[in-house]
């Protein structure tokens, strides 16, 4: 399945759990092992395989333990990955903060083409 923006939160855990489970057995590594290679406890590997909400800290831990920690890079580039074009648009400066869109009021002028100054 692929994950998608249309898919809830619980189904794409589902996934992700599923993933999980099936790289950690690929690996050929129990629960058991899976746990103590990342310091958790058993049933908290079954819950993320399960699909069920997991602190991230732990989440974290079980990516290291089944060597996917990596994925995190390509997950979420890091900041000073930015686009060319990107710093082109802001003369070579990253953004340090996120602004709305700016807009005209539509309507609040009674001023038309055509008319006087």
């Amino acid at each position: 399945m692929k994950i998608e923006k249309s898919l809830t939160d619980t189904t794409v855990l589902t996934e992700i759990g599923e993933r999980l489970a099936q790289r950690r057995i690929s690996l050929g590594l129990t629960q058991l092992d899976a746990a103590t290679e990342g310091g958790l406890s058993t049933r908290t590997v079954a819950r993320i395989e399960n699909g069920e909400s997991a602190q991230l800290s732990n989440f974290i831990r079980l990516l290291r333990a089944l060597d996917l920690l990596g994925v995190l890079d390509e997950l979420i580039p890091p900041a000073d990955q930015i686009s060319p074009i990107e710093l082109l648009r802001h003369k070579g400066k990253p953004r340090k903060r996120a602004s709305s869109p700016r807009s005209t009021p539509k309507g609040d002028s009674d001023w038309t083409w055509g008319e006087g100054s």
